[in-house]
C-alpha cells in the first residue's frame, strides 16, 4: 500500500479535526505507532510542527503525543502542535495558544440563513446580473493536462499574485489536487472564464466538509465568493452532510 493511501485509510476511520485531511498534501511526512496511528508533521528545521491532532482513537492521544515528542527530541527537534481542537488539549494538557476561533454552520439551516440575510440575497443577485454561474466539478477536471485544470492553475496564480505574504507552508498553500476523489470543487464562470473556485474536503469522522479554498478572481464581479459559498452549502445539503 502506498503511503498516501496508507495515511487515507486512517483519516476515513479518525480524521475529526476540520483540517484532518490537509496532512495528504505535499509538504508533509509521517510517523506512525502501530496500524491504527499517523501523525502527519513538518520540519521547519529547528522544529517539527504536527498539523491538528493525531491521527488515532483519541483515547491513545496522550501516549501518542508523549512519544512524537520523544522520537522529536532523538532527532534534536521541537513540537508544536498546531491547528488542534479542544478534545486534543483537553487529553494532553499541555500548554496551549488559543489564536482563532473555528465557525460551523448547519446545511440544513441554510435556506433559513438566506431568508434572514437581505445583504447576502443581495450579493447573489448581484454576481447573476454580471452573468456569474456555478458549477461543481467532476474530479477528472482537477486531473494534469485538463483544461480545466489549466484554467484554475491560472486563477490561482492570479489571486496568489494579488496576495503577498511570507512563505507560511502548509498553513496557506493552495493545492486543490491531492485525491481529487475524496474531494468537492466548485467553479464560477462568466462564460468560459473561471473567476472563482470553492474547494472542500472531508471530515471523514464527523461527517463533515470543510471549506479549505476561497478563491476570486482579481476582477470578479462582487458576490462571486458569497455564490460559491451558496452553491457548496446547498450540496452539502443535498448531500445530507451535517456540518461545515
Amino acid at each position: 500500500m502506498s503511503l498516501p493511501l496508507r495515511v487515507l485509510g486512517l483519516l476515513r476511520r479518525h480524521g475529526w479535526n476540520a483540517t484532518s485531511f490537509q496532512i495528504l498534501e505535499p509538504g508533509f511526512r509521517y510517523w506512525f505507532d502501530g496500524d491504527d496511528a499517523c501523525i502527519g508533521y513538518v520540519d521547519t528545521g529547528r522544529a517539527w510542527v504536527v498539523a491538528g491532532a493525531p491521527i488515532a482513537p483519541p483515547e491513545r492521544f496522550p501516549d501518542l503525543a508523549r512519544a512524537f515528542v520523544a522520537h522529536a527530541r532523538q532527532a534534536g527537534k521541537r513540537v508544536v502542535f498546531f491547528a488542534t481542537e479542544s478534545r486534543f488539549r483537553d487529553a494532553v494538557d499541555w500548554r496551549a495558544l488559543r489564536i482563532g476561533e473555528q465557525p460551523t454552520w448547519s446545511p440544513e439551516e441554510w435556506t433559513a440563513t438566506l431568508e434572514g440575510s437581505r445583504s447576502l440575497r443581495e450579493q447573489l443577485r448581484r454576481a447573476r446580473a454580471k452573468g456569474v454561474r456555478i458549477r461543481r466539478l467532476a474530479p477528472d477536471e482537477l486531473a494534469p493536462g485538463h483544461p480545466t485544470r489549466a484554467r484554475l492553475d491560472s486563477m490561482i496564480a492570479r489571486w496568489l499574485a494579488s496576495r503577498p505574504m511570507a512563505p507560511m507552508g502548509f498553513l496557506v498553500q493552495v493545492d486543490p489536487y491531492t485525491i481529487p476523489d475524496e474531494r468537492h470543487a466548485f467553479v464560477a464562470e462568466i462564460g468560459d472564464r473561471l473567476i472563482g473556485f470553492l474547494g472542500v474536503i472531508p471530515i471523514y469522522a464527523r461527517g463533515g466538509w470543510f471549506f479549505e479554498d476561497f478563491l476570486g478572481d482579481p476582477d470578479a464581479p462582487n458576490g462571486t465568493v458569497e455564490s460559491l459559498i451558496d452553491a457548496g452549502m446547498r450540496a452539502a445539503a443535498a448531500d445530507r452532510i451535517a456540518y461545515v
